[in-house]
């Protein structure tokens, strides 16, 4: 049967256009106050330039990607994966390190490659072709273990290079697996233990233990057979005597009166036949605090001072140091805040221009946007992002194939980790981690391998594999 081709999704294309020529004014004004020299052919070694040269070259990546046949990246799926693997291996190798991290091909003439970017596009790719063939079997742990595998191989690679931004955005995948299906409390605990590891990182570890232990009183209390008033209001009391108990100095003593009461429940509830509940509570606590005890080990005695400062800026700002780890922040946060409703007008932000945020074209891209365009400009740089990503589920959701679909949601969710964590650093809502803007920040590795991505996923979706 021959499938008809429906053309291109102008939609999904021109937001697309959008964000790239909104990343190319971006650029270009950063280096504005600079100067930019009258031969083109010097302007081409500029940032600008260089940016310009690959928007070209990822607009031809574009349509010889158009060119082929939508089933040759299904066919081809795991060949394309491994050969990302490969290239993540080689890089550890032969490749240039840059910041402290092994992650580029340097060809020579300032042209670079990093293959981690591939390898997202590899990964998306193969990922979907065995749950394509599998998602059904998401049920077995077997199953589960090997989908996961797909996206933890990389990963682990990546931090080898050590490049902990570009491999944390593997877990987007994640996203993919619980629209196949996989358990939903699965992502419920990996949140808490987050929490709890990220609490741990700077604050006491009693200080964690002791809330653990509330929370888990509250989950007992709440299950009490014969549940009265009363018990709330102990609860209430028990935290206000925990609250003063740290604020007095008698901090240790509390959080052993806390796990005293949580031990005397847990027997209470093993006692009365509820032991499933009693047990889940009782291990959730132990393990817990034993990821409290474990971060706050290893932010004092394994990380290195950099990382303790990065930490600091994200959750301890005011113990930060202003001009070292937290001079990126908060000239960032500065920036966007002085653009105001409107801005300060395309070419017209001082901060922007006057390099005063280090990384403006790559990782603080979003705060030139903030300078000089405003909260306005933030809100339609944000929406079209939104759109993008909307688009491209909608995309996926009327794919006739399973792969196609998994690989639109693969896409998805790469592009909205980005999203998410790049704006989210420039404000401080997470930490500094360095991962660039889709479409909008320098890199052409980046641009190149989103650009790719999109096009595949058009190509899908013309011919509705």
């Amino acid at each position: 049967m021959t499938v008809r081709d429906r053309g291109i999704d102008w939609m999904t294309f021109s937001l697309y256009l959008a964000l790239v020529a909104i990343g190319w004014a971006m650029i270009y004004t950063v280096g504005y106050k600079s100067g930019y020299p009258d031969n083109f052919l010097d302007f081409l070694e500029t940032s600008a330039g260089k940016q310009l040269i690959w928007v070209g070259i990822s607009m031809a990546g574009f349509f010889i990607t158009w060119s082929l046949d939508a089933v040759f990246w299904r066919n081809f799926a795991n060949i394309i994966y491994t050969a990302s693997l490969v290239l993540l291996v080689l890089v550890l190798i032969f490749g240039k390190t840059i910041k402290g991290a092994t992650s580029w091909f340097d060809f020579g003439g300032g042209v670079t490659f990093q293959p981690s970017e591939f390898a997202k596009f590899g990964t998306a790719l193969a990922l979907s072709s065995y749950l394509g063939n599998y998602s059904r079997g998401l049920k077995s742990l077997k199953h589960r273990l090997y989908a996961i595998a797909f996206f933890l191989a990389p990963l682990l690679l990546i931090l080898l290079q050590p490049d902990t931004g570009s491999s944390l955005v593997f877990l987007g995948f994640f996203i993919v697996l619980y629209r196949e299906g996989f358990p939903g409390w699965v992502f419920v605990a990996g949140f808490l233990l987050g929490a709890i590891l990220v609490a741990g990182l700077v604050n006491p570890p009693l200080v964690v233990v002791t809330i653990i232990a509330l929370a888990g009183l509250a989950v007992y209390f709440r299950n009490m057979p014969n549940r009265h008033r009363w018990w709330t209001l102990a609860l209430i009391a028990l935290c206000i005597a925990a609250f003063y108990g740290f604020k007095l100095g008698y901090g240790r003593y509390t959080s052993i009166g806390a796990g005293v009461a949580l031990l005397g429940f847990f027997l209470y509830h093993w006692a009365g036949k509820q032991r499933d509940m009693a047990v889940l509570v009782f291990l959730s606590f132990i393990i817990g605090s034993s990821v409290a005890f474990f971060a706050n080990f290893a932010f004092n005695n394994v990380f290195a001072p950099h990382q303790q400062e990065r930490i600091l800026v994200w959750l301890k700002p005011n113990e930060a140091d202003p001009q070292g780890a937290a001079y990126n922040l908060n000239h960032s946060k500065m920036a966007i805040g002085s653009g105001g409703l409107v801005g300060k007008g395309y070419l017209k932000g001082n901060l922007t221009q006057g390099n005063f945020v280090p990384e403006q074209i790559t990782d603080f891209i979003f705060c030139a946007i903030g300078e000089e365009q405003g909260f306005l400009g933030v809100m339609v740089v944000i929406t079209l992002y939104i759109l993008l990503l909307g688009r491209i589920l909608i995309i996926g959701e009327r794919q006739r194939s399973d792969f196609a679909r998994l690989y639109a949601y693969g896409v998805a969710s790469i592009l909205f980790v980005h999203f998410f964590v790049n704006i989210g650093m420039t404000m401080g809502l997470v930490p500094t981690i360095g991962i660039p803007l889709p479409f909008l920040s320098k890199g052409g590795s980046s641009l190149l391998i989103f650009t790719v991505m999109i096009a595949v996923l058009l190509k899908m979706d013309a011919r509705r594999i």
